[in-house]
C-alpha cells in the first residue's frame, strides 16, 4: 500500500522548547507486548505524514518498537499492566540547512538505570536479543537517557534526510 504525504506544516511552538500545545501525537499504554503493533501503525503513518522517506519511516518505527520492547523487558519485567507514555512532536533542525524532524519521548516509572549499563552487545556475538540499542543508535539521530521524577525517560530525535552522522547518547 502506498501512501502519499500531505504538505508539511510549520508550527511555531514546534521543538524542544514547544509548550503543551507543540506536540503532535501523545500515547498512554500499557506494558502488553500485544500493544505494540498499534504503536508501530502509527508511528509508521506519523513519520510519513511528515515527510521521512520510506527507510527512515521504517528505521524510526523500529527504534520505538526497540525502546518499548526494552522497556516492557527491562523496566517492567515483562509485567503488562504498566504505564508507558510516549509523546511526539515536530522537532527543529540542528542548524546548518538541516530540515527538521521528529522528536520521541518515551518515559516509564521502572527502576532507574545505570545509564553506563545501556550498551548493547557486540555484533559479532551471533545469538538471539541483544541488538536493541544497537538498532536504535543505528536508526535514530540523537538517543539521550535521563531519569527524572521517579520515571526513566527516552529521548529520540530523527531528522529529514539528516547527514550520517554518529548517533549522540547524552547522559542527563
Amino acid at each position: 500500500m502506498k501512501t502519499t504525504a500531505p504538505a508539511r506544516k510549520k508550527t511555531a511552538s514546534a521543538g524542544a522548547g514547544g509548550g503543551e500545545g507543540s506536540w503532535l501525537l501523545k500515547l498512554a499504554l500499557r506494558s502488553d507486548p500485544g500493544l505494540l503493533c498499534a504503536v508501530r501503525g502509527a508511528v509508521e503513518r506519523l513519520t510519513e505524514s511528515l515527510g521521512f522517506t520510506a527507510a527512515d519511516c521504517r528505521a524510526v518505527t523500529r527504534a520505538v518498537d526497540e525502546a518499548l520492547t526494552n522497556i516492557i523487558r527491562h523496566a517492567y519485567a515483562g509485567a503488562p499492566d504498566q504505564l508507558i507514555e510516549l509523546a511526539f512532536r515536530a522537532a527543529q533542525g540542528p542548524g546548518d540547512g538541516i530540515p527538521g524532524g521528529l522528536e520521541i519521548v518515551m518515559r516509564d516509572r521502572g527502576p532507574a538505570v545505570d545509564p553506563e549499563k545501556l550498551c548493547g552487545r557486540a555484533l559479532g556475538d551471533v545469538k538471539p536479543g541483544g541488538l536493541g540499542l544497537h538498532f536504535i543508535r543505528q536508526s535514530m539521530d540523537v538517543v539521550e537517557f535521563k531519569r527524572a521524577n521517579g520515571a526513566n525517560h527516552l529521548r529520540l530525535v530523527k531528522y529529514v534526510r539528516a547527514p550520517n552522522e554518529a548517533v549522540t547518547l547524552a547522559k542527563r
